[in-house]
């Protein structure tokens, strides 16, 4: 076999009989796989030794050769080569077929390639390939017509009324074999070429002719014959792929493949001696058929007639089968690996632990570092070789443990999640050794992980080479991700006790006599009265603070408590919390407030805008601190007397009574139709339930401990509180539905049977609903990342390279209806805008073009009340693969302008997928509480955008812009007339709502009734920017009124992909083919080619695919292949002869290489560092890491300080790990600086830097 490491592309097509011949080392000519006795391969068996290769390295099937002095040679008594054993895994043989028979890809598949080819209808050619019928061959100077299909008595009849030799028919493999010897492609496609553009042909001729035309021109195209869909020769996968294996009571398993096979060769070999026999005609054909039957069962079982079985009525496993679905060769061995290095265990809690630290197991720790502790071992001269060092570490030798210690010292691990929804589940840790044989995390980062400490499991895994340590360190290090790459949102945030603790600690009680308060003399003082007992947390007093202002120390009186001190002594004072623009503002606290979930996800903000990872990274540990801390100390806890019923609750419910009983009278009365009746009782009860709930929130305390949690963002909510002490409320059944009995009762006061069995609808619904949503957002999040997949930051500023203007979107806030969905400072920020923003008012520049929106900047903007900005999105890039860094703007990950080489349409699949989970799978909502609309929501409503499908209650559209005027007849009819006097009528279906009122003006693609509209309407109507703009709006509005926030970003990346494509009208000049879907950039390419020439351009119109044809219509077959439909992909990309660029990420894991993303990127590799001057470093027990780009001095976890003299930041990134090491890290260091990266090209050679 070739070497498989240089190539840049991948071609596959139809293999030719002597291709095949090529491959193999010889005929598998018997069905026998192994010697029931000697246990050996038969001869010219399945598992033959001659053909595939000897069983036993450098040996002989007769033993006449057993060692490797004789590599090479070929035994002369038994005929197998002396070599390795594994060549078993790589060569192949071949079965010689006695008569040809199809394959079945290229009958049975969709669209039928044979059928195209000879435009014979499937049904005869099934007839004739299965030996049912004839087909004339030669008609000669009969009345027959070519390739007509006779059955036997038309035959037999033809035969005796024009003679035997008038006429030539022929059936089975052989005649359709024939038929596609004899085609001659060139004239065809031109008699096709000249259908299409007949003006006389019809629409349904020409859509035919033009299906065709694709197929007849993708052999031309391929070089692939059209006789090579019918099989003379059957290439035998090696015998290792399809192995054998003794089970324990002397029984064997094998795969299926060896019936399969077996099954052929049975057929083949009867064919061949009934051929020699001269067998009458009836038997020869009915063994052909069977022959072409097992040879399906073989490459496709089931896919024609009744699968073949085995002993237990299983259907056999053929070849397609074992490339298809999850546990296919594709998804399961090549997209999937197994790992060494890796050690599983319960997770428990690890508060000492610092944001970079994972608590490790020390035996689980031995295992996986067992080779580097060996390594150190003998290296140390403790061990005197490696033998010796493993025996020292397999009895846990007492020096072994201080090894460990050193060894794991800045080797950080790996720690995942399942399920891995985004890429915060998998980071990095330092490990710390523990007792005990759990591993332990840090409370801060299980938000990341969805984790929880009631039983689950992490796996952990070791970074081995030197680079994969660097690359753990710098961009996976747990302090480093503290913002959520899907809205740039700090994901790192206190939560439950932590937040209780900080709330606690930051309460008020207002003074009994704000006259004498208590005073302190300074910070220390307060403090030490509290310990002293003299002052409580929460008192409010006046403290003397000493601040510097000016450079020179000034102090002042303030009014707080000592809880809120504390609590500010864990914050940076300048994080930009408090405004100081007055010298007084110098002694404001900077957290004067009450600190809950919100207020702590803000300084997390701002703290991280300030000051990068490392400070807030530092400033959580010790927030985290406090909130333990405080939590136990304030020792908030429920107790049953906590949960006080309001007082007016029974007020209320009699009220609620009294109203649903006149309502019930006028029904009687026939004033309430009987869904206006249900509607009004419903309407009625929701306010009871509301009124009681106001009631419960305002009787309860504010130091009421439940009450606390809540108002917290602890745990808990009001709707939680209103179950526990107000009453439940109304109840859906498991239709969704709402039952208009409501829940009268709380927990507290405890329900009655009815009510019970009432409320249990609710609770099954919401178990079975979380099951189905899972899988759901599962396969959703699948497909995003298979669609993006290969959208790569591939350069810097693609208008730029290009040598054009900038092109650019105008953003606004989306609204729907009164409500702002997104409004238009999130819209803005991290992007680059595309035109100079003007404030109205004054006519001062704000920012210029080609800048990027900061926090500062967009602030400036929203307050100059500027509507609109023109920035420029990934929808205008002009980047061919992929998207350049300016046109996405800033990494939402980090806040800085995005690097070369990231990954962003994963990150853009993880970050719509991962929330996926948590939006409602109710399909229909039900308005306020009732609406006869139904709109389909949540989950599906995603799910029905990306996949273009026309919407459940579409919404009628107008085509064209003008005046409405609503003519009230039989039906109702909407008439919308422009300008012209041109008008459009549009029938409304009964109960319809309208949106639209006589004479009103609307645009063209306005919806005239409710619901949502069909994408593909507004793409004829409106075009692409106008489709952009509603699946983008569409998008953010089932997240965002789940309360989940996505950039814009992510959804464009995605919506981009959709639209790549466009279909050929009018091919013009070029060699496009009409009908035919292609890449954008490769129709913008062809016109110009044409152009250039003076020829006549192609005419294309614009086109929407659903995420799944999107990914299957990408120009990797290896990743479609992947994907979805793996046999139709292949057979598809077979016939085309395709050729697979490489250039996305899961084609390149498929083969085994460096992913072209990151470190990958081609312009990375060998690039060299050299250093001014040496690196001098004093030794240090432990050292903090920091993030990337950052310099921030490595300060030891005590007090002593790094002194590190540097010339380039490159070496400052590394100062903190074995400088020994310090050349292996040069590869490296491309991830981690590409400030200097021009445009990007990766198939051009790397600089020399």
């Amino acid at each position: 076999m070739f070497e498989l490491t240089n190539f840049d592309a991948i071609q596959i097509g139809l293999a030719s009989p002597e291709k095949i011949l090529e491959w193999s080392h010889g005929e598998v000519k018997k069905p026998e796989t192994i010697n029931y006795r000697t246990l050996k391969p038969e001869r010219d068996g399945l598992f033959c030794e001659r053909i595939f290769g000897p069983t036993k390295d450098w040996e002989c099937y007769c033993g006449k050769y057993k060692r490797g002095q004789s590599k090479g040679i070929i035994c002369d008594k038994c005929g197998v080569e002396v070599t390795r054993s594994k060549v078993r895994r790589e060569r192949m043989g071949h079965i010689k077929l006695a008569a040809p028979v199809s394959h079945i890809w290229y009958f049975k598949g969709t669209p039928c390639r044979m059928k195209m080819l000879l435009d014979i209808s499937p049904k005869e050619l099934e007839n004739v390939l299965y030996f049912a019928k004839f087909v004339v061959l030669d008609p000669g100077d009969t009345p027959l017509s070519f390739k007509q299909t006779l059955t036997e008595n038309e035959y037999r009849r033809a035969q005796q009324e024009y003679g035997a030799k008038s006429f030539r028919a022929g059936m089975g493999a052989e005649a359709i074999k024939e038929l596609l010897h004899n085609l001659d492609l060139n004239a065809l496609a031109a008699e096709l070429r000249a259908d299409i553009a007949s003006s006389s042909a019809t629409s349904q001729k020409r859509a035919n002719a033009v299906k065709r035309l694709e197929v007849v021109d993708a052999f031309i195209r391929s070089g692939n014959k059209p006789e090579w869909m019918i099989l003379d020769v059957i290439p035998v996968i090696p015998p290792e792929l399809r192995p054998m294996v003794q089970l324990d009571g002397g029984r064997f398993a094998t795969s299926d493949l060896n019936d399969l096979y077996r099954r052929v060769i049975n057929r083949n070999n009867r064919l061949k001696k009934l051929l020699e026999i001269h067998a009458p005609d009836i038997i020869v054909r009915n063994e052909k058929r069977m022959l072409q039957e097992a040879v399906d069962a073989l490459i496709d079982n089931g896919k024609h007639g009744h699968a073949v079985t085995g002993p237990s009525n299983r259907p056999l496993k053929s070849l397609s089968e074992l490339l298809k679905g999850k546990q296919g060769r594709f998804r399961q061995n090549l997209l999937g690996k197994r790992v060494d290095y890796s050690g599983r265990s319960v997770i428990v809690v690890g508060p000492e632990l610092k944001m970079y630290q994972c608590g490790l197991p020390k035996e689980m720790a031995l295992e996986l570092f067992k080779p580097f502790v060996m390594k150190r071992l003998v290296q140390d001269g403790t061990a005197t070789n490696i033998k010796n060092a493993k025996r020292q570490v397999e009895r846990m030798n007492k020096a072994v443990w201080d090894v460990l210690e050193d060894v794991i010292k800045d080797h950080p691990v790996l720690m995942n999640r399942a399920p891995t929804l985004h890429r915060l589940g998998i980071q990095a840790f330092e490990p710390v050794l523990v007792e005990g044989r759990a591993l332990k995390l840090h409370p801060l980062v299980c938000t990341a992980f969805n984790a929880d400490f009631d039983g689950d499991q992490m796996p952990v895994h070791v970074p081995l080479s030197v680079e994969a340590q660097a690359e753990a360190r710098f961009l996976m290090l747990a302090s480093n991700n503290i913002l959520k790459p899907q809205d740039g949102k700090p994901v790192v945030t206190p939560t439950q006790d932590m937040i209780l603790g900080c709330y606690y600690l930051t309460l008020v009680k207002p003074p009994v006599d704000p006259d004498h308060m208590k005073i302190y003399s300074s910070q220390d003082e307060a403090f030490m009265a509290y310990q002293l007992g003299d002052v409580t947390l929460h008192e409010l007093c006046k403290i003397r603070i000493e601040r510097e202002v000016d450079g020179e120390k000034k102090r002042k009186v303030i009014e707080t408590t000592v809880g809120r001190l504390i609590f500010n002594d864990a914050i940076p004072q300048d994080i930009g919390f408090v405004e100081r623009n007055e010298p007084d503002d110098a002694f404001k606290l900077e957290i004067d407030c009450r600190v809950g979930k919100k207020e702590l996800g803000k300084i997390v903000d701002y703290c991280f805008r300030r000051y990068g990872a490392s400070k807030t990274s530092e400033m959580l540990d010790r927030i985290k601190k406090l909130g333990f801390t405080y939590s136990t100390r304030g020792g908030i806890t429920v107790g049953y007397k906590d949960i006080t019923v309001p007082a007016e609750k029974k007020a209320i419910l009699e009220q609620a009574e009294r109203e649903v009983v006149a309502i019930e009278e006028d029904y009687r009365d026939g004033l309430f139709d009987k869904e206006g009746r249900r509607k009004a009782v419903i309407d009625i009860w929701d306010k009871a339930t509301k009124d009681v709930t106001n009631a419960l929130m305002k009787s309860l305390d504010e130091w009421n401990p439940i009450y606390m949690m809540a108002n917290s963002g602890a745990r808990g909510s009001t709707n939680q509180i209103r179950q526990l002490a107000g009453m439940r409320g109304l109840m859906a059944d498991p239709s969704g539905r709402i039952i208009e009995v409501p829940i009268r009762a709380n927990f507290r006061e405890g329900l009655n049977v009815l009510e019970f069995f009432v409320s249990s609808h609710g609770a099954r619904k919401g178990l079975a609903d979380t099951a189905l949503r899972t899988a759901d957002s599962g396969y959703l999040t699948r497909r995003l990342v298979d669609v993006s997949q290969d959208v790569i930051i591939r350069e810097d500023d693609c208008f730029a390279a290009r040598n054009i203007g900038i092109d650019g979107m105008p953003l606004s806030e989306i609204r729907e209806g009164n409500s702002v969905i997104e409004p238009l400072g999130d819209r803005i920020l991290g992007r680059y805008t595309s035109e100079p923003v003007f404030d109205p008012e004054t006519g001062d520049m704000i920012c210029d073009a080609n800048q990027l929106v900061t926090y500062d900047i967009r602030d400036r903007i929203v307050k100059a009340g500027i509507k609109t900005v023109y920035c420029r999105t990934v929808f205008t890039c002009k980047c061919e693969h992929g998207v350049c860094a300016k046109c996405y703007g800033v990494n939402l990950a980090n806040g800085q302008p995005v690097d070369i080489g990231e990954a962003v349409g994963i990150i853009a699949a993880q970050a719509i997928g991962e929330p996926g989970t948590q939006l409602t799978m109710r399909t229909f909502h039900t308005g306020g509480v009732a609406s006869a609309e139904d709109i389909t929501q949540g989950l599906p409503r995603v799910e029905e955008i990306f996949e273009a499908r026309r919407p459940k209650g579409e919404a009628i559209i107008s085509d064209i812009h003008g005046t409405v005027s609503i003519e009230e007849g039989k039906r109702r009819e909407v008439i919308v007339t422009n300008e012209d006097g041109e008008s459009e009528k549009y029938a409304i279906p009964f109960g319809s709502k309208l949106k639209v009122e006589n004479g009103q003006e609307i645009e063209a693609g306005a919806e005239l009734t409710e619901g949502s509209v069909n994408p593909h309407k507004i793409l004829e109507i409106k075009g692409r920017n106008g489709v952009q703009a509603y699946m983008l709006k569409e998008v953010q509005s089932v997240y965002r009124l789940q309360g989940v926030e996505i950039a814009d970003k992510h959804i464009e990346i995605i919506i981009r992909q959709m639209l790549r494509k466009v279909q050929i009208e009018d091919a013009g000049d070029t060699d496009l083919l009409p009908g035919e879907t292609v890449d954008i950039f490769r129709f913008e390419q062809a016109n110009m080619d044409v152009l250039e020439k003076g020829g006549r351009p192609a005419e294309a119109k614009r086109k929407l695919m659903g995420i799944t044809k999107a990914a299957l219509a990408t120009d990797s077959f290896l990743s479609a292949a992947s994907f979805q439909e793996t046999t139709k992909v292949l057979t598809d990309a077979a016939t085309k002869g395709k050729i697979d660029p490489l250039v996305g990420l899961k084609e390149n894991v498929i083969i085994g290489r460096l992913i072209p993303a990151g470190v990958g990127l081609r312009r990375y590799r060998d690039i060299d560092v050299e250093a001014d001057t040496p690196v001098t470093t004093k030794p240090v027990e432990h050292v903090r890491p920091t993030r990337k780009f950052e310099n921030i001095d490595f300060a030891s976890d005590d007090e002593d300080e790094v002194e590190i003299e540097q010339t380039t930041e490159e070496i400052d990134q590394f100062s903190m790990l074995d400088l020994d090491k310090f050349d292996a890290f040069v590869d490296s260091l491309a991830a981690l600086d590409n400030d200097d990266a021009d445009k990007f090209d990766d198939s051009s050679e790397p600089d020399e830097e």
